[in-house]
């Protein structure tokens, strides 16, 4: 594929070219088990759809639990049942598109602009798609309020227990991140589960601070030409570390007695916390070309599609405008709950691998 203009675009053959572009930063999440493809998705929006579907409401099983009976030829033995918990579930579509005029190939000697912006087009949705994702973590540290009677004060008590604040600390010391902070948030959150955490999303703030206590190290890897690369993510106690200034922050105000301070959020996911299926566009990319404008221009269009659902909590499409949410209703808590059996009985939230840890740096 020489050439990338209107006419001999092929979107099938380039489709299944990108396809098989390594993708490090997407397969290394995957290999951390927190982001986890989920067949549940893709039977509900591409096996089974007729209709094209965006938000599903599919059953979520119940553990078995209880004390065990004594077995000894004389106590009755009653059964118990286990509850069918519901759990929403959406998909999520983003489009973009990339022109380039001929005129800028014909002044550069040939230079492919084009071709350009198709090496680019992995890392570009990667950074798209970790929007998405910390906008869903927003949201779900929003829904304190969300729901009524146990409802809201289990929504609540989840947000209060995978939340380890230290950016009020007695000392200095302690409101900045240290080496106990990321095992004690998890064991706050989930207790004798906290092994399942494998994946932490941080500020670069935060990160160096790591650096400097030398508890986090940056991976590397291997491009097609044989050049080693920094991969942008690192390790910290075994768990795989991405470092993004999107992430949350906040200022405090100074008072007369007091001076400013800023605080930070660290995500923490465990595995399975979020399932990720793309399902696809229709057409997910095409070539258009502009003869008239600037003496002409192709125009690269992309379009995704992914399916999510996130461990223990519902997303219920309570404030959704169109087929699609946006990351600002993402990160509205109205939308999110956790999974209910729809009698005011809700999962346990030790069972939901995901925590945050919010520090001054």
């Amino acid at each position: 594929m020489a050439k990338f203009d209107a006419k001999s675009f092929n979107e099938k053959a380039f489709g299944k070219y990108m396809s098989a572009v390594p993708n490090v930063k997407l397969n290394k999440l995957r290999e951390s088990r927190a982001i986890v493809s989920d067949q549940r998705l893709r039977e509900t929006f591409v096996t089974n759809s007729q209709t094209g579907t965006v938000y599903a409401v599919l059953p979520f099983f119940g553990l078995i639990g209880g004390d065990a009976l004594n077995y000894d030829g004389e106590t009755n033995l009653t059964a118990e049942r286990t509850d069918t918990f519901e759990q929403g579930v959406f998909v999520y579509g983003r489009m973009k598109g990339w022109t380039e005029a001929d005129f800028s190939y014909d002044v550069t000697g040939g230079v492919d602009f084009m071709a350009n912006v198709r090496n680019q087009i992995n890392r570009y949705w990667n950074e798209v798609d970790q929007g998405t994702l910390l906008a869903i973590l927003e949201g779900i540290f929003a829904m304190s309020e969300t729901g009524t009677g146990k409802i809201k004060t289990a929504n609540a008590e989840f947000v209060d227990k995978h939340t380890y604040d230290i950016s009020d600390s007695a000392t200095e010391e302690d409101q900045h991140m240290g080496a106990t902070s990321l095992n004690v948030a998890i064991q706050k959150a989930c207790g004798d589960n906290k092994q399942k955490f494998s994946l932490v999303i941080c500020h670069s703030t935060v990160a160096t601070n790591l650096e400097n206590l030398k508890l986090l190290a940056y991976l590397k890897y291997t491009d097609a030409e044989g050049i080693e690369r920094d991969l942008e993510m690192g390790t910290w106690n075994g768990r795989l570390v991405i470092v993004d200034d999107s992430m949350p922050v906040e200022v405090v105000a100074g008072s007369e007695s007091a001076d400013s301070y800023t605080k930070y959020t660290t995500y923490i996911l465990g595995e399975g916390a979020i399932g990720f299926e793309p399902v696809g566009a229709k057409v997910p990319y095409e070539m258009v070309r502009d003869a008239k404008t600037k003496g002409g221009e192709d125009t690269l269009i992309s379009r995704k599609r992914n399916a999510i659902s996130v461990a223990g909590i519902s997303y219920l499409k309570a404030s959704q405008k169109t087929n699609s949410p946006t990351d600002e209703e993402l990160k509205n808590g109205r939308n999110w709950a956790l999974v209910s059996n729809g009698d005011n009985k809700t999962i346990s939230h030790k069972a939901i691998p995901i925590a945050r840890i919010i520090s001054r740096g």
